[in-house]
This record gives C-alpha cells, sequence and structure tokens, in this order.
C-alpha cells in the first residue's frame, strides 16, 4: 500500500474551497450501478415486504430514489430493529450484507420485530466506490439537525417517527486499505492538517457508543461473527485505528457527538460493524457473510433480552 507524501488536490495546510471540492468531483468516476445492484433485489422483495421511498437524491444529472424495507403488517405492539448498509458507498459488504439479510433471514423474525432495512443511504458514492457525497462530505459525520448531507437528513427523516421506539441499530460498515491510501489523506487535505498514517487493522471489529457501552450484546456479534471470519487483534498499543480495545474486537466511539448513524436512534443496542475485505484471510463472500451473521446475532440478543 502506498501512503501519498501530498494528496494531489490541495495546497498543504490549507482547507479545500469550492475550487478544490470541484477538482475533487472532477476525478470522480463511476463504476458499478446502483440500480442493477440495489434497486433490482429491493425491487424483488415487494412482494413480502413494504418498499418505502424515504427521499431521493437529486445530483444533476442523476437521481437517485432512496428505499427502505419495512415488516408487512407492521404491528405497533412490536419493538423496532433497524438495519442500514453503505452510509459509505464503498464498503461493499454493508450494502450486499443488508440485502442478503433482507432476503434470506427476515422473515424468521416476522411477528417478533418490526424491521427497518436501509440498504444503500449513499448511492452516488455506491456507484463511485468512495466514501463521501459529491460535496466531499462524510455522511457517517453529519447525521445530526440540518445535517448538511442530503443523505444523512433523508435517513434521520425515516426514523423520526419511530426512533423512540427502535430497540436495536446495526450499521454496516468496513475498514480498507483505501482508508489510509485515499481517504484518511483526502481528509487531512480537506481540512488543511496535516495526515499522519495509521494502521489498519486484520479482522473485523466492532464499535459500540461510548455513551451507552453494552458489552454483553457486543460479544455475542463477536461470538456469532468468529465463526465466519477472524477477529481483529489490538495493535502493539492495545488500540484499534486509534483506540483502546475495551473487549476483544470492540472499540468505542461518542455515536452522537461524532454524528454517526448508529447514533440516530433513541436504540438501547447499537454497533457499527467494521470487516476488512483486503484481509489475505478473508473473501468477499466471507465479508457479506459476516454482516449477515451480526445482524442476526444483533436481533437476536436485543429481542432476548428485550426486557
Amino acid at each position: 500500500m502506498t501512503i501519498p507524501a501530498h494528496y494531489p488536490i490541495g495546497t498543504p495546510g490549507v482547507a479545500w474551497g469550492p475550487a478544490e471540492v470541484a477538482t475533487w468531483l472532477a476525478r470522480q468516476n463511476r463504476h458499478r450501478s446502483y440500480r442493477e445492484d440495489v434497486l433490482s433485489v429491493v425491487d424483488a422483495l415487494r412482494a413480502r415486504y413494504e418498499v418505502v421511498e424515504y427521499g431521493q437524491l437529486d445530483y444533476p444529472p442523476e437521481s437517485y430514489p432512496l428505499l427502505a424495507i419495512k415488516s408487512r403488517p407492521w404491528r405497533d405492539d412490536l419493538p423496532c430493529v433497524l438495519v442500514t448498509g453503505g452510509v459509505h458507498g464503498y464498503e461493499t459488504s454493508g450494502v450486499h450484507g443488508a440485502l442478503r439479510f433482507a432476503r434470506q433471514h427476515a422473515s424468521a423474525y416476522e411477528g417478533r420485530a418490526n424491521l427497518v432495512i436501509a440498504p444503500c443511504v449513499s448511492p452516488w458514492a455506491y456507484e463511485r466506490i468512495h466514501r463521501w457525497n459529491p460535496q466531499a462530505l462524510d455522511p457517517n459525520r453529519s447525521f445530526r439537525e440540518n445535517s448538511p448531507a442530503q443523505e444523512s437528513a433523508a435517513l434521520l427523516r425515516l426514523v423520526a417517527d419511530f426512533r423512540e421506539r427502535v430497540l436495536m441499530h446495526i450499521d454496516l460498515h468496513e475498514t480498507t486499505d483505501t482508508d489510509e491510501s485515499e481517504f484518511r489523506p483526502a481528509l487531512a487535505a480537506r481540512d488543511g492538517i496535516a495526515y499522519e498514517p495509521g494502521e489498519v487493522p486484520d479482522g473485523f471489529y466492532l464499535v459500540d457508543d461510548s455513551e451507552n457501552p453494552q458489552p454483553a450484546f457486543q460479544q455475542a456479534v463477536i461470538a456469532a461473527v468468529a465463526k465466519v471470519t477472524h477477529i481483529a487483534p489490538a495493535d502493539r498499543n492495545g488500540q484499534i485505528i486509534g483506540s483502546p480495545v475495551v473487549a476483544p474486537g470492540v472499540i468505542e466511539y461518542p455515536m452522537r457527538k461524532l454524528g454517526l448513524c448508529a447514533g440516530i436512534t433513541s436504540a438501547r443496542f447499537t454497533t457499527t460493524t467494521e470487516v476488512y475485505p483486503d484481509s489475505p484471510r478473508a473473501t468477499p463472500e466471507q465479508c457479506i457473510a459476516a454482516q449477515v451473521a451480526a445482524v442476526c446475532a444483533a436481533i437476536d440478543f436485543a429481542l432476548a433480552h428485550a426486557g
């Protein structure tokens, strides 16, 4: 993995303005199809679930409908469970893990929970295999009131009516080599700060909410995923991506303070998954399967401990 000494856009130490964002945007190319990969799969589920369009992203000349899959019938006496993927469009297994869960496992929870699955929160970024939206904004730092990111604002509107009733929210992510080769250098350049290289962990890990830690819940998810793929060890400093490891494969972030997707509800149980698709010990199939295992284990634990 090659770490650039200087990001090719902007002036070191100077935050980007509109000209630099425009230069960055001109370099982004479409590599895959949201319509073919996501919308077609969701459309095939309409006979089994309610499919709602909770927003539309207008990035001329393109427009992207934002779809969520919901339990049908919706029962007010049941707890709500929220599954989100593709908040970062380049994190592929999050999108396809959410879709596979919907296709193959969601029916097992009929009559036990109301499910809401938003499989691809950032379709423009999904097509371009990128972390940001066209304004060079990270949706997963933008889940807050009056969000500047359309993707984040739309998801917040979706959950507004039931956010207090959500029991569990799992947000599906990846940590990749491009975090260090592209995205963190770009972030430093955008913000006009020095880039300090980090270490990409080899394996699956979870991010718990430091303001509402649920260690038993996190370990139940880790145990399920360990049957599918390996769990990331702590580095020589006892950390993963610069945060102390509080339990095997678990770190903590203040989710609401950072504007993270997993902090958008009042759920008791929340987690962010992180798989490592670039590991020589994992395949793309394992990464998707790990996401599905995490979702099922998270729901099972939450329902078993709902009282």
